[in-house]
């Protein structure tokens, strides 16, 4: 009985072990993708502040 008891227990640790490890693997996959995410939000940020400030030239050069 006990030989079974251990490696029920053994069993049950590992499937454990398992689920905490997928767990940390979505964490690190949902972090990575965050900053990919940000990444795109700064890059397409500076490409809109870089048309606004293209257009804002050609404005004022229109009124010299």
């Amino acid at each position: 009985m006990t030989y079974f008891t251990n490696r029920s227990t053994d069993l049950m640790s590992i499937q454990e072990e398992l689920v905490r490890d997928r767990i940390r693997t979505l964490h690190r996959e949902a972090e990575v993708y965050r900053r990919a995410a940000g990444i795109q939000r700064l890059q397409r940020a500076r490409r809109d502040a870089e048309r606004a400030s293209a257009r804002l030239r050609t404005a004022l050069l229109r009124l010299v």
